[in-house]
């Protein structure tokens, strides 16, 4: 396994201390009918924030999802933290996909950007450039690689751990997006896609490319 967690993410536990003792304190005074929708908003953070454990593919020129959810795009484009043209391939979570972000390769970060920004839907093709984000620019063995945490519509914090000249190994946890948002990662050109508009991908597990 990729690090020891303790499967609840740790920027959740705040959220599902206060979603249970207000589903207790309802289920006391007043019973399970009125504490119920209590319970269910109990059981929807705890679902969000899990953050399970995945087995990392040893594939040497692999480059693994940094997050679960879906695929919404796959083209040549520039690549604006790196200066560049570049192939991006970009996940789109949902509230119901685990937003812990991991790795996608071994490399050092040489650059982490901020951006404040707009917040809409991260589905959208626009939410890439305006949206609040945050950049992570890793030099992978002399190739480039670009991942960027970006807001979405609910998303109101973006959570990044690392900071340039920190190493990165592939499947490291290096942040967190709360409620809804998106992971753009930009590759050199001649990388090859391993993954289709549409598809959903699992955070460390999936390999979205070769190098």
């Amino acid at each position: 396994m990729n690090y020891p967690h303790p499967i609840i993410a740790r920027e959740g536990w705040p959220f599902l201390g206060i979603a249970v003792a207000v589903a207790l304190v309802v289920h006391f005074m007043a019973g399970v009918f009125w504490a119920a929708p209590f319970w269910v908003i109990a059981l929807f953070v705890l679902q969000f924030f899990r953050d399970p454990p995945r087995e990392v593919p040893q594939q040497a020129n692999a480059v693994l999802s940094p997050a679960d959810g879906r695929i919404v795009a796959i083209e040549t484009t520039q690549d604006p933290y790196a200066g560049r043209e570049a192939l991006k391939i970009s996940v789109f979570m949902n509230v119901f996909n685990v937003h812990s972000n991991r790795a996608p390769v071994d490399g050092t970060v040489t650059k982490v950007e901020y951006f404040p920004g707009r917040f809409f839907n991260a589905d959208l093709d626009k939410a890439s450039l305006e949206n609040e984000r945050n950049a992570l620019v890793i030099d992978v063995g002399g190739q480039i690689v670009t991942s960027v945490q970006v807001a979405g519509l609910i998303a109101r914090r973006i959570l990044c751990y690392v900071k340039a000249g920190d190493r990165l190994s592939r499947g490291q946890r290096y942040g967190f997006i709360r409620f809804g948002s998106r992971v753009d990662v930009y590759l050199p050109l001649g990388s090859r896609p391993r993954v289709a508009i549409g598809d959903k991908v699992s955070a460390t597990s999936t390999i979205l490319a070769e190098l």
